[in-house]
């Protein structure tokens, strides 16, 4: 069941009433072990299989690849005949792409010459200045919420249509947990528990807890979901690891922003990704390509320095695939997408007890309810609620109940 709130995958919304409730309803496939036992936590959808690793990476995964897939050997011969071999895109080509200052927010995703490697680039300063006015964000949970969408629209990037990749940190720091939504055509939303938190350093808000993602699609059987530890607490470090050590992707990911008091002037990332037949030396030249981009970023963290100087998903994409040629793939212009609806708020409100629907109605006479992605508030008086309950069919939790909706 897939609600505007994401009722299936995390459903967060707050009834507004003598009683704070809030809803996380998670997917079968979904658990929280203790952090005690959960280091390099590893869940698989089709066995089922829980495995352990007491391995940590000690890489920075936003300079190297943190996990390194061997792929069968091929023959020197056979090499020679399969090896997929393109022709890099001209200037003329390159300028449909270009964003300059980045004006406008973006994601580009580009593939080498070779077809080893494929980055995905990222801006979206714009979509983090929206959500901080949607929800009231003070700099802090802004920073935290730009890094997760962020790393939810790059991975996100080429998955099937309506499929979602969901983002969900559960923090012991102030922030308490941190939930983004993304589809692949650059649709996104999120929300932070602790909307006004006080300036402190991203990773004293986030401090331990757990990284888990959710994917899902409405013709899967069950959703695919993960989890590991969090041990940095920067956010992209920790879905780097998680990539190399639940879905053991070869990846080098790397997102941050830059928040001046109300304002976003720069939010964005890349990923990198191995793809089936990469070669070391390839993987040498992308590594040597990703320094260069930590050197020009400077100081702030990558590559939000990069963001302000003005440099663009095109450049970021260029740097990396410096000496390995290029080739476009995707450009998407992503942008904040709720779904909620007063007929999904109903849906949640039927799942709740009818005692407490009870006492709402006693102490408040009406319900009154705000989807936590986008701040919007719904109200339903009791008259409404009684006779809708009274009237209502299907069951609540079940989406196929509700395929008109």
């Amino acid at each position: 069941m897939q609600f505007g709130f994401n009722l299936l995958a995390m459903l967060a919304f707050t009834m507004l009433s003598s009683n704070v409730i809030r809803f996380f309803i998670r997917p079968a496939a979904a658990f929280t072990p203790s952090l005690s036992s959960l280091h390099n936590l590893r869940y698989s959808r089709v066995s089922s299989k829980i495995t352990f690793s007491s391995k940590a990476s000690l890489k920075d995964g936003r300079a190297s690849f943190l996990f390194q897939r061997k792929f069968p050997s091929l023959s020197s011969s056979l090499s020679s005949k399969t090896k997929l071999r393109m022709t890099g895109a001209s200037e003329e080509e390159l300028e449909q792409y270009k964003n300059k200052n980045n004006i406008d927010d973006q994601i580009l995703s580009m593939i080498s010459g070779n077809g080893e490697i494929k980055v995905t680039a990222s801006t979206i300063r714009n979509l983090v200045n929206d959500v901080m006015i949607q929800q009231s964000l003070t700099a802090t949970p802004a920073d935290i919420l730009a890094r997760s969408m962020a790393c939810g629209l790059l991975l996100s990037n080429g998955m099937q249509d309506e499929q979602t990749f969901q983002l969900t940190l559960n923090c012991d720091g102030p922030a308490r947990s941190v939930v983004s939504i993304a589809q692949s055509n650059g649709e996104v939303r999120g929300y932070v528990a602790n909307p006004g938190l006080g300036d402190m350093h991203i990773t004293e808000a986030v401090g331990k807890g757990t990284v888990q993602i959710v994917k899902n699609h409405p013709e899967w059987p069950n959703p695919y979901s993960g989890i590991t530890a969090i041990q940095h607490g920067d956010v992209d470090r920790d879905v780097g690891i998680y990539l190399a050590e639940s879905e053991q992707r070869s990846c080098a990911l790397a997102v941050s922003s830059k928040i001046n008091g109300i304002l976003c002037v720069a939010a964005g990332g890349y990923v990198v990704e191995q793809l089936p037949g990469c070669t070391a030396e390839t993987i040498a030249q992308v590594e040597k390509n990703l320094g260069k981009i930590i050197e020009m970023n400077g100081s702030d963290p990558v590559p939000s320095g990069m963001l302000v100087d003005g440099l663009t998903p095109l450049d970021i994409c260029s740097t990396i695939l410096e000496d390995l040629d290029m080739k476009p793939l995707q450009q998407v212009n992503p942008k904040l997408v709720c779904d909620c609806t007063e007929e999904r708020l109903f849906r949640a409100v039927r799942l709740l007890p009818k005692n407490d629907v009870d006492q709402i109605l006693k102490d408040r006479e009406e319900i009154e309810a705000r989807c936590q992605f986008c701040g919007k508030v719904y109200r339903m008086v009791s008259d409404e609620v009684a006779e809708r309950l009274a009237t209502a069919t299907g069951d609540p939790s079940l989406d196929a109940d509700f395929k008109g909706e």
